[in-house]
């Protein structure tokens, strides 16, 4: 829900990642992020129609992100019901707990109500990033706990963020590390998008400026290292982070550059947009994300997994080493995409202390390996360079 005017742009040049340097498993994770399944969510998303307030568009688009996030196993699922103008709706907030802060958040939230039209763009684009950033990371650890929300009634005044900043994150004293807005942006179909805006708190009041700062100028890092995106800084306006804002919690967030001049319209579909342009800001939130939640590759294996074997090298290129504390008889292995697709499977047997895998089939990526050994279960993560 952006006013149409242009903002004001400040060109982000010469711009220095300082503490953040390229992470080749963020990297892996934000290819993994595949731009058929953007587009498929997409179309569903816009097969759903208007989504206001007294539509059925509304409830059903909330009932089919639910059953998203239940399909992929998660089970922290909470919906949110709140009275707009007397009629109830519904914020959707779904959290991944993190291994290390638990009680601690990085919340990622694009609203999925709409205004006139189908609202592909505005905001589709936002709902499905979050959807396929939940799909993929579902089992990756990560130190600080995330939250997924989706917020309902954005468009008659930010009402979702609004309920949930005054009836869930001031009365709990929620600790929010920096909430991650996504709101519109799928581009202009037909025109060049290359450039994504990361927008930074410049409101009263002032006193989490500096942080907004900080997380916004690391986005804009993230962008560049895992996407082939330009970026530019701008002011926050105008979307559910304002209530957030005006509260003292940090935010950051992502527009598009080229904005739209069909949204709020019948004419806000897939077919005014560019969808290899939506592709590239999924590739660049997922790094953003797994950066602020700090995502980690060989966490959440049991120490007594770590004492069976070690895996090198990691990243691996041709072949996967394999270095076993004791002598293995045989042992099954089955390697899967971060999907839980079965990508290579073997049984194995005559071993001593080291085994080889040839990776050389693999595309370039994240995979779990998981072995059957004599000590039981061992489980790691790889990456295929």
């Amino acid at each position: 829900m952006k006013a149409f005017f242009l903002s004001i742009l400040l060109s982000f040049a010469g711009l220095s990642a300082q503490s953040q340097t390229f992470d080749a498993f963020y990297a892996s994770m934000a290819d993994s992020c595949n731009q058929d399944t953007v587009s498929e969510y997409l179309q569903q998303f816009e097969d759903l129609g208007i989504k206001e307030l007294l539509n059925a568009g509304l409830d059903n688009t909330k009932d089919w992100i639910i059953q998203k996030y239940q399909d992929w196993g998660y089970t922290d699922i909470v919906e949110d019901d709140f009275q707009v103008q007397g009629v109830t709706t519904t914020n959707i907030i779904v959290t991944k707990t993190g291994y290390l802060y638990p009680d601690t958040y990085v919340i990622i939230d694009g609203h999925y109500d709409t205004k006139n039209g189908p609202g592909a763009n505005d905001n589709g684009s936002g709902t499905v990033i979050l959807l396929e950033l939940a799909r993929l990371i579902k089992d990756v650890p990560t130190e600080y706990s995330i939250k997924f929300i989706h917020f309902s009634a954005e468009e008659i005044g930010l009402e979702g963020s609004e309920h949930y900043v005054n009836n869930v994150a001031n009365p709990t004293n929620m600790d929010i590390k920096v909430l991650f807005n996504i709101d519109q942006v799928g581009g202009r179909g037909g025109q060049p998008n290359t450039t994504i805006i990361c927008e930074r708190d410049q409101s009263p009041p002032n006193g989490n400026n500096a942080q907004s700062d900080i997380y916004t100028n690391e986005l804009a890092v993230c962008t560049q290292l895992y996407s082939s995106l330009l970026t530019e800084i701008s002011f926050a306006y105008g979307s559910d982070y304002v209530p957030f804002m005006q509260n003292g919690y940090v935010v950051t967030g992502f527009y598009e550059e080229n904005e739209s001049v069909v949204t709020h319209s019948i004419n806000d579909s897939i077919s005014n947009m560019d969808i290899p342009y939506l592709y590239q800001v999924t590739k660049a939130s997922m790094g953003a994300l797994l950066h602020f939640a700090l995502a980690d590759l060989d966490l959440g294996i049991e120490e007594e997994e770590q004492a069976i074997f070690t895996l090198f090298p990691n990243p691996a290129d041709d072949f996967l080493k394999l270095n076993f504390k004791e002598d293995q008889t045989s042992l099954f292995y089955t390697i899967t995409d971060l999907s839980g697709k079965t990508i290579q499977e073997d049984l194995i047997s005559g071993l001593n202390n080291t085994f080889e895998i040839d990776t050389r089939t693999l595309v370039a990526g994240a995979y779990i390996l998981k072995l059957h050994t004599n000590k039981g279960l061992a489980t790691r993560r790889f990456i295929k360079e």
